[in-house]
Order: structure tokens, then sequence, then C-alpha cells
């Protein structure tokens, strides 16, 4: 159990040492623990494939600053991610959620693939069986064309 304790004080300690700016810290580590956790979470509306833990843009410091509020304040995870989805839209997230808005996104890619399987199957069903030998007329052509 102190080893526990030990590795959680040295992570916020970490996190505390990798702020940016110490006085945009939270003065209490566990929080500010919490809060770059959820940096990690948070895209940057800006760089767009980057979490605002990463970006160095001004939006993303803004952010960091909110979401940090935010824990401050006490609020759940949950809280603060409706807050930013409510303010930026479902796209603020790093790993949306699952809903019926964002469905063909998600299941897009897997019915392509589906319906392009079941068109290859009907098309070779469909397909006369070719045995390889030729008609008579093509034997006569290719005598022809040899010269036989």
């Amino acid at each position: 159990m102190r080893l526990g304790r030990l590795a959680i004080l040295v992570a916020a300690l970490a996190c505390l040492a990798a702020a940016e700016n110490p006085a945009e810290q939270l003065p209490n580590p566990t929080q500010e623990a919490h809060a770059r956790a959820l940096f990690k979470e948070i895209r940057c509306v800006v760089c767009q494939n980057e979490s605002i833990d990463d970006s160095d843009a001004e939006v993303a410091g803004n952010l960091r600053q909110a979401v940090r509020a935010q824990v401050a304040d006490g609020r759940t995870d949950q809280q603060i991610k409706a807050y930013l989805v409510q303010r930026y839209g479902e796209f603020i997230l790093m790993r949306p959620t699952f809903s019926v808005g964002n469905a063909a996104l998600w299941l897009g890619p897997f019915a392509i693939v589906l319906v392009g399987a079941g068109l290859l199957f009907l098309r070779r069903r469909r397909a006369p069986a070719d045995d390889g030998r030729l008609t008579e007329a093509e034997e006569a052509k290719l005598r022809e064309l040899n010269g036989l």
C-alpha cells in the first residue's frame, strides 16, 4: 500500500514538473494529476490530431485552464467532458462515444467491406463456368491465324 501511495505521489510531482507554467498549476497535486490525465482525452480544436496535453496552441492552453478550473470545482470527468462537448461538439473528445449520430462513422467501413464482399460473391456466382477449352469458332480462327 505504501508503494502505491509513493507511486501516486511521484506521478503527481512529475505532472507538476511537466506543466508549462507553474502559475497555471493547481495547488493540489492530486487535482493537478487528475487534470493532466483529462488533458490526454481532449482534442485541441486547432491542431486536431493532438490532445491539449501535447499542443502548444493558445486555445489548448485556454482549454487546459478550463479543465483545471472544473477539476478544482470538484466536477467529475463526465461533467467536464459534457461541458466541453456542449461547447465544442463531440469532436473535442479524442475517443468520441458511440451514438446514433456518429454510428455511420463507426460502422461505415465495415458496411463498405461487407457490401463489396457481397457484390464479389454475387458476381462470381453469376459468371459462367469456364473450363478453359476453346469453342469451335475460336479453334477455327486459331487454325486460320496459324496458317494451318
